[in-house]
C-alpha cells in the first residue's frame, strides 16, 4: 500500500504553535477537531503524521517507537523555524511521545497529554490484564508480531453516536487510521512508556494530564503514574463524562478549552446578547 501523508497545517502567522500528535494507529485526521479549536483560540497548529503511518500493518510494523520520535522530532524542528512559541499535544502514544520531545527539545512551552496509557488496564481490558505480563514478554517475538487484534467495543468512545459510526465501518472513521493493532506496535508502544519513565525528570515544560474517570482502555492510576515519572509537578484532571478517545468523545469541547486555557490562549469573549426592550 502507497503511504499517504495525512498531516496538516492551520496557519495563523505571528501566533504561538502547537504540535498536536496523533495515537497509534491512528492518524492526524483524529486531531481535527482540536486542531480547529485551538486555532480558533489564536493558536497555528500542526499536525504531523508519525512515521510508519498512513499504509497499512506492514509499514507499521517496520517501524519502532524511536522512529516515531524520530518524525516528531523532524516536525518539531522544521516547525521551530517559523514559530517561537510552540506547546505541545498528544493522545495514548502521542502523548508519550510529546513528552520524549520535551526532554530532547526543552525550549517548549508547555504539553498535554491525553489518556496516557502505560497499562491497557481500564475496565473495558480485564481479560487483556489476565495475560498482559506473557503478551508483553511474546509481542515482538517473530510468529507473534504480525498478529493482529481489533480494539473491542466500545471503541475508547461513550458517544453513541459515534461509536456506532465506528461499529458500521471501522476503517473510515479517521482516514489513513488502521482498524487493527498489531502485536508488534504493542510491543513498541510499552518500549516508549519504559522509557518516558526513564527521562521523566528531564521534562521542564509544565505538563496537563487529561484522563477519563471512566476511561475504558486505560484506568486513571495510569496518569497519576505519569505525574510520578514527572516529579509530581503536572496538573491531573479527570474527566467524568469520556472514555479512552477523550479528544473525540463527548467531552471534546472541554478538552479543547482546557487545552487552550493551559497553553496561555486569551479567555473567550462571551457571545453578544442582544439587549430585550420592554
Amino acid at each position: 500500500m502507497t503511504l499517504i501523508d495525512h498531516g496538516f497545517r492551520l496557519a495563523a502567522p505571528g501566533r504561538p504553535g502547537v504540535l498536536l500528535i496523533h495515537g497509534l494507529t491512528g492518524a492526524p485526521g483524529e486531531m481535527k477537531f482540536l486542531a480547529k479549536k485551538l486555532h480558533r483560540r489564536g493558536f497555528d497548529v500542526l499536525v504531523p503524521q508519525l512515521a510508519g503511518h498512513g499504509a497499512d500493518q506492514a509499514a507499521l510494523l517496520a517501524s519502532t517507537w524511536r522512529d516515531w520520535l524520530a518524525s516528531v522530532v523532524a516536525a518539531y524542528d522544521a516547525y521551530a523555524q517559523e514559530i517561537d512559541e510552540i506547546h505541545v499535544a498528544g493522545v495514548c502514544v502521542g502523548g508519550a511521545l510529546g513528552l520524549a520531545l520535551c526532554a530532547l527539545r526543552p525550549r517548549i512551552k508547555t504539553a498535554a497529554v491525553y489518556s496516557m496509557t502505560f497499562e491497557y488496564d481500564g475496565w473495558n481490558m480485564k481479560g487483556w490484564m489476565k495475560g498482559a505480563w506473557l503478551i508483553q514478554a511474546v509481542a515482538n517475538l517473530p510468529g507473534v508480531r504480525r498478529i493482529s487484534f481489533a480494539e473491542p467495543y466500545p471503541f475508547g468512545l461513550k458517544d453513541e453516536r459515534l461509536r456506532e459510526r465506528v461499529a458500521k465501518a471501522p476503517e473510515s472513521f479517521i482516514e489513513g487510521a488502521l482498524d487493527r493493532l498489531p502485536f508488534g506496535a504493542l510491543f513498541q508502544m510499552y518500549r516508549l512508556g519504559r522509557h518516558v519513565e526513564r527521562i521523566g525528570r528531564d521534562v521542564h515544560a509544565p505538563c496537563l494530564i487529561l484522563h477519563a474517570r471512566e476511561d475504558d482502555m486505560s484506568h486513571p492510576r495510569n496518569a497519576w503514574r505519569l505525574r510520578e515519572t514527572l516529579g509530581g509537578q503536572a496538573d491531573v484532571r479527570l474527566l467524568e463524562d469520556s472514555y479512552h478517545m477523550i479528544h473525540v468523545d463527548q467531552e471534546r469541547t472541554l478538552v479543547a478549552d482546557m487545552t487552550a486555557a493551559f497553553f496561555g490562549a486569551e479567555v473567550e469573549a462571551p457571545a453578544r446578547v442582544a439587549p430585550v426592550h420592554a
